[in-house]
């Protein structure tokens, strides 16, 4: 064989190469085409419709397995996506949150939001942490989020549009305190009167909508009227069902240095309430002392604290 014969077949094979690989290319984005549909999302706000978010995120869940598929809206009315055809589990959250953190977000029943660690005074944790093994840690007050689930969605070729539709709502519950007929409390500076709540549960299973195993106790500063009222109001994810046992802690420093920290088990208050998910407790009675600053100054230490149990009336 020549020179030239050679060319001419090597011409030839380049040629049969390349014709091979754009078709196998072509066949390849057209499976991929013919294999996705265009999915409209609608959020469906019915359920909170004074909701006030920014963004929302979709996860869908291939029930046949694989990794979940990310979403993200700005409109919160919804939009359009391109999804691969198939069966899924989807859920939706509002993603404009400070406080949650996510984990295990592979899969549809792990998929759990969770508040980050927080900060207790010393004498309120110790006092709410006396009985209890293992120690109580602090989580973070949750921000409220608005969420949805839908277990059974399938997605085909068709050439009538699609819809995934969302009913958001906020799983966050508000639990307010007020303590009444508080003496001396005139004496008592802004920001010298905080606590913390235990037996709350860290966080939520979205899939599951179920809560986390795990209690932690919930921080939060009371504010006075400067008569004879304190109150604060915090959001959680609920009470951890398998805890029997609710206490407040509430610690004052007062202006002469006493440092005391008053204990109230709320217990019944909290397993009663009407609404699991908007509970008053209400306290009465919280002894302060009167102080006594010689000179009329303010000391700048703070002695040793005392832990109170405050009995409540039945």
């Amino acid at each position: 064989m020549n020179r030239t014969d050679m060319n001419k077949l090597l011409k030839a094979a380049l040629i049969i190469l390349t014709v091979c690989f754009v078709s196998c290319r072509h066949k390849e984005l057209y499976d991929e085409k013919i294999f996705a549909a265009d999915v409209r999302v609608v959020f469906d706000w019915t359920q909170s419709p004074d909701a006030h978010v920014e963004t929302m995120r979709v996860y869908l869940f291939p029930v046949d397995g694989g990794k979940a598929l990310l979403y993200e809206f700005t409109d919160l009315q919804g939009g359009k996506i391109t999804v691969p055809v198939g069966r899924y589990k989807a859920l939706c959250i509002n993603s404009d949150t400070d406080s949650l953190l996510y984990r295990d977000m592979d899969r549809y029943d792990t998929f759990e939001v969770y508040s980050s660690e927080g900060n207790l005074n010393a004498a309120a944790y110790a006092t709410l942490n006396q009985d209890e093994s293992p120690a109580e840690r602090v989580g973070l007050s949750p921000d409220r989020f608005y969420t949805d689930r839908i277990e059974n969605l399938r997605l085909e070729i068709t050439e009538n549009e699609q819809t995934i539709r969302f009913l958001p709502e906020n799983l966050a519950c508000r639990y307010r305190i007020e303590i009444r007929n508080v003496s001396n409390l005139q004496y008592v500076a802004a920001g010298w009167v905080t606590g913390g709540l235990s037996g709350m549960s860290v966080g939520r299973f979205l899939g599951e909508n179920q809560l986390d195993a795990e209690p932690v106790i919930i921080p939060f500063e009371m504010h006075s009227d400067g008569v004879s009222t304190l109150k604060t109001e915090f959001l959680t994810f609920g009470e951890y069902s398998l805890k029997q046992t609710h206490k407040i802690a509430v610690h004052v420093v007062m202006p002469d240095g006493n440092d005391k920290c008053y204990l109230y088990d709320v217990s019944e208050q909290i397993h009663t309430a009407p609404n699991p998910r908007d509970v008053l407790i209400i306290l009465d009675g919280l002894p302060l002392p009167k102080p006594i600053v010689p000179g009329g100054g303010f000391h700048a230490s703070v002695d040793e604290w005392e832990s109170i149990d405050v009995d409540l009336p039945m």
